[in-house]
């Protein structure tokens, strides 16, 4: 946890003596003894308290967690320990700790069905922080001794020979004025990309990240490490009712380093539709030449697209049906199946080409400096213009840049936080937010899986592309590692969550990626920080219906003996047996769909600072310059006018890639 960044820009885990300035003695009990009733302990394995997980919890929570959240944890675990809250929730006039193992997972369900959203909330936060350490933090004297319960080898340790460096990272040892041409905030998929293109037209550019450079020789595999690392939050992030569990890149590179490497064109309704909403560049020739580019630079192909186990049985199942069914187009070159499983925590064999090995490693031999652990804090603007950034490193030292134009590439998260906290009042600022929630249905099968192993993403169907308006989801696979299980397994007892655990090897998923009409909006605390409010209406749930009774009919079609559910209840169906798919979708719905109801994943953050004709419906002008203030141009994920409908990186790379050109050029006239 060395590396976890806040909210707030302070980097590192605190020590436990840290941690006990901030919670009692009382309510650190109470996280524990929570935590040991998810996960008690059986069969040799060691309970929550054994692996030291409340301590974990509480590390990750003040490094990652708003003060606001920290303050809500504290008041819950306050409220948790209290005879009159056991009382509530049927557990008798004893504290929740006194009970036994029994009572206490009737007090946990108590919370989980709850018909307040809120206590829902609370559950499914702490079940997945609860569930997931307890299978990824290591014992004392070794490695999680659940491991070998479920025959899961873990982390596949450093490779020998690392390719080498390529960004020699720009020092700051005190208080620093930088002058340049463009400031680019971020590195990911559009700021990187936008850098890249900005050197090459002869510009001197300076790149700000937050997070840290690690390249191959950082990464061993490691779930704990990966997600401390490189991802914003600690992983921790999620819409403010936890319905949406939220994944996005931090480190040099941004989501390009942690995605799952898929890379599909913007499709031609898309394009068409996004014209329609006043960004006509979409469907024109440039837009095409810049796909193009990218596609080239990127390497995409799907040459390199084997399917692992884990999709040889998704295939089968859709062949079996008729369905639609394609090999992945990838950005990798000289992919080790071997590793690419655990891709997710870090690239060990250098084959993905992530912005840090293409446009970032560009930029830098041009004579880009490139900032790492330095978070911006506010674009300076004067007279209506931008003419810079203030920003932060993680040891605390000021850095000034100033600049003639500021390329705003933070994501869809941060940019719009960081657009509020520079004084924009464009009302669209925040808004249509869309996320591609995700969730999942895994079959069991008698024969070894190991879903952790092969490439990351191999095949896809898009069966279901289309279900109505150019709205439907995509079936796609992914790497099972424990973490993932523990996240989408539903608890229903701590026995009946064991049990499923174990059968890990066996498993195959099936994800729906749903293309979300439903719109979120991120707004800013009192302190500047974003927080994420969605919720899926019922045109989209309706088709997420539809894409879980897609994955159950092909894992059925495939051989699968029990097919499951991401749903709070353990909802499963054996087929051939009982009233089969129809009774599991019967069950699915008297379950629900929403908060707290249905486990559901993001990795695909968008259109909250969007594009469009006019600032009444859009942030941003069509080139992606804001409304508000000239000389500030937007381009990641988050001037996406409707969601993408298809995994958005080489659409955010096109449309960085056209509208840093356009700006080079407009830069070169004055």
């Amino acid at each position: 946890m060395t590396n976890a960044t806040s909210s707030s820009g302070h980097y590192g885990a605190p020590s436990v003596a840290d941690i006990r300035t901030w919670l009692t003695g009382r309510r650190r009990r109470a996280l524990a003894d929570i935590c040991d009733t998810f996960v008690p302990g059986s069969e040799g394995l060691p309970s929550a308290s054994h692996l030291g997980v409340a301590d974990a919890f509480l590390a990750i929570a003040e490094a990652n967690l708003r003060a606001a959240d920290r303050r809500q944890l504290d008041a819950l675990l306050s409220l948790w320990d209290s005879r009159g809250a056991t009382l509530l929730a049927g557990g008798g006039f004893r504290r929740f700790g006194d009970l036994p193992q029994e009572q206490r997972e009737r007090v946990l369900l108590s919370w989980c069905d709850s018909r307040l959203p809120q206590r829902r909330a609370a559950f499914q936060a702490l079940r997945k922080a609860a569930t997931t350490l307890s299978y990824i933090l290591p014992a004392a004297d070794g490695p999680n001794p659940a491991w070998d319960s479920m025959r899961y080898p873990g982390p596949c340790g450093p490779v020998a020979n690392p390719s080498p460096r390529e960004i020699e990272p720009h020092a700051v040892d005190g208080d620093t004025t930088l002058d340049c041409d463009v400031c680019v905030v971020g590195s990911g998929a559009g700021g990187g990309t936008a850098a890249g293109v900005l050197a090459d037209a002869g510009l001197d550019v300076v790149v700000l990240e937050a997070g840290d450079y690690l390249d191959d020789g950082d990464f061993d595999g490691g779930e704990l490490d990966g997600y401390s690392r490189l991802y914003l939050n600690g992983a921790t992030l999620a819409t403010a009712d936890q319905s949406v569990g939220l994944f996005a890149g931090t480190c040099l590179g941004g989501g390009t380093v942690v995605n799952f490497s898929t890379s599909f064109r913007t499709t031609d309704e898309v394009r068409a539709e996004w014209a329609e909403l006043g960004v006509g560049a979409m469907a024109s020739d440039d837009y095409s030449r810049s796909l193009d580019a990218v596609w080239e630079r990127l390497g995409v192909t799907s040459d390199q697209s084997w399917p692992s186990r884990r999709e040889q049985v998704m295939q089968q199942g859709l062949e079996a049906l008729g369905w639609h069914v394609d090999h992945m187009p990838r950005n990798v070159r000289g992919c080790d199946e071997a590793v690419c499983g655990y891709s997710p925590f870090g690239c060990l064999a250098g084959a993905k080409q992530s912005t840090t090995k293409t446009w970032l490693a560009d930029a830098w031999r041009r004579g880009a400096r490139i900032l790492v652990r330095t978070r911006a804090e506010r674009v300076t603007v004067e007279h209506g213009r931008a003419r810079g950034v203030e920003a932060r490193t993680s040891d605390g030292h000021q850095v000034t840049v100033r600049a003639r134009a500021v390329v705003m590439a933070a994501g869809a998260v941060h940019t719009p936080a960081l657009l509020r906290r520079s004084g924009l009042h464009n009302h669209n600022i925040g808004r249509h937010l869309r996320l591609h929630p995700v969730t999942g249905v895994a079959g069991v099968f008698d024969e070894d899986i190991r879903p952790w192993e092969g490439v990351m993403q191999a095949v896809y169907s898009d069966e279901m592309v289309d279900l109505h308006a150019g709205y439907g989801m995509k079936l796609e696979s992914a790497p099972f590692h424990p973490s993932v299980l523990a996240i989408y397994a539903p608890w229903r007892a701590a026995r009946q969550h064991h049990d499923l655990m174990q059968q890990l090897p066996h498993l195959a998923p099936i994800g729906v990626l749903l293309r979300d009409s439903s719109e979120g909006e991120v707004r800013v605390d009192r302190d500047g920080q974003p927080v994420l409010h969605y919720r899926l209406n019922d045109f989209d749930i309706g088709h997420v219906r539809t894409g879980v009774d897609g994955a159950a009919r092909v894992l059925e079609a495939a051989g699968a003996k029990r097919i499951f559910s991401a749903h709070k209840d353990w909802i499963r169906y054996e087929p051939g047996r009982g009233r089969g798919r129809e009774g599991f979708l019967d069950e699915a719905d008297r379950c629900g769909w929403r908060a707290g109801q249905c486990v559901f994943t993001s990795f695909h953050i968008m259109g909250s600072a969007r594009m469009g004709g006019s600032p009444h419906d859009s942030a941003c002008n069509p080139e992606g310059e804001t409304w508000d203030v000239e000389g500030i141009y937007v381009c990641d994920g988050s001037t996406f006018p409707t969601a993408s409908g298809v995994n958005p990186m080489i659409t955010i790379e096109a449309i960085a890639h056209l509208n840093a050109s356009r700006l080079a050029q407009t830069l070169a006239g004055r």
